[in-house]
């Protein structure tokens, strides 16, 4: 997968994504402010959010409009998306801000309108949000667009990640990533579940990583171990500016923090490999070999007494001891000289 300059695959480092969604708090400025911010906390991408209220919900009263069970409870889901809301008149001067920052600029559209939208600003790539899993009309026009499309998982079950996927083969797009992800906000770490990252790379074939709304950085440092190549998480300049995800949100400090510790765990990750570094060699001298350990006379013979298996490792490897003890020496030996077979009759 190819996203602006930046490749993802099993060998690259991992794609951070700083996730604005409604951390702009109706402020434009606030909004490019963010955008620099995540530049110097270490992300790869800032990302948008493009609907309006009537493009994702309806203006109801009734009780399925209310919301229950959340953050957000007791609110009306219109009420809600109208103050989250990214305004579409920003967007071009978003991405502009973006790219010259150098950071990658995509959004996650909501119905065909923002699709249009973002396909005007050459968007390099998609995102489709964890609701909208199930929302296959919508796949298939975001996948038909032939973008690298990525799917977050959170409220989905194995055969709704099976339909998502079979929607964007569909309309030949294989350029997909899936990103395990807990729909709750925030959400608890003992439903993380991230030895899912490994399994969904595996199962589907796709580049998998993690949409994360727990709190701290221990999650996505996991998620990396696991194998994930792409971690989003939601970013705001300060919480006390308030709005709907700023509770749930990590502003700069705490994101530049998570962005270390995820290229520290791609260091220590590493890979495979039984060869020694020049220094790990070097540690070997002060492993374990076979010195003397009192004097002895040419023709003494070898004991549990005069041989041992000591620090450093300059002597005689300690798989020989067993079959030298009993064996007789051809030479005058002093404490603390190093065995070798030479010495032995």
């Amino acid at each position: 997968m190819k996203i602006g300059n930046f490749t993802i695959d099993k060998n690259s480092p991992v794609f951070i994504i700083a996730e604005l969604s409604a951390n702009h708090n109706g402020s434009l400025e606030t909004a490019l402010e963010t955008v620099r911010a995540a530049k110097r906390a270490g992300a790869d991408c800032i990302k948008l959010q493009t609907y309006t209220a009537d493009s994702i919900t309806l203006d109801s009263d009734k009780p399925d409009f209310v919301i229950k069970g959340t953050i957000w409870d007791g609110r009306k889901l219109h009420e809600l998306y109208q103050e989250a809301y990214t305004p579409w008149e920003w967007h071009k001067t978003i991405y502009e801000a973006a790219a010259a920052e150098g950071l990658i600029c995509f959004s996650s559209p909501f119905d065909k309108t923002a699709v249009d939208l973002l396909e005007e600003l050459n968007s390099p790539a998609y995102k489709i949000a964890s609701f909208e899993i199930t929302d296959i009309p919508l796949i298939e026009y975001v996948a038909s667009k032939g973008k690298p499309i990525i799917i977050s998982t959170g409220i989905a079950e194995l055969k709704d990640i099976e339909l998502a996927v079979e929607a964007c083969k569909r309309v030949g797009n294989h350029d997909i990533a899936l990103l395990k992800c807990t729909s709750s906000y925030p959400a608890p770490i003992e439903e993380a579940n991230m030895c899912m990252v490994k399994d969904i790379a595996e199962r589907f074939n796709v580049i998998s990583g993690l949409s994360d709304h727990t709190m701290g950085a221990t999650v996505p440092i996991v998620a990396t171990t696991f194998g994930a190549k792409i971690i989003e998480k939601h970013f705001i300049l300060d919480r006390n500016i308030g709005g709907p995800d700023a509770s749930f949100s990590m502003n700069e400090e705490e994101f530049t923090a998570m962005v270390k510790a995820v290229r520290e765990a791609e260091k220590a990750i590493g890979v495979v490999d039984y060869t020694l570094t020049e220094k790990q060699a070097k540690g070997k001298d002060f492993s374990r070999s076979l010195y003397i350990a009192e004097d002895i006379k040419s023709g003494e013979i070898l004991t549990e007494n005069n041989l041992r298996s000591v620090r450093p490792g300059f002597g005689l490897h300690p798989k020989f001891y067993n079959e030298l003890l009993g064996k007789k020496v051809n030479a005058d030996l002093e404490k603390g000289t190093p065995m070798s077979l030479d010495f032995i009759q």
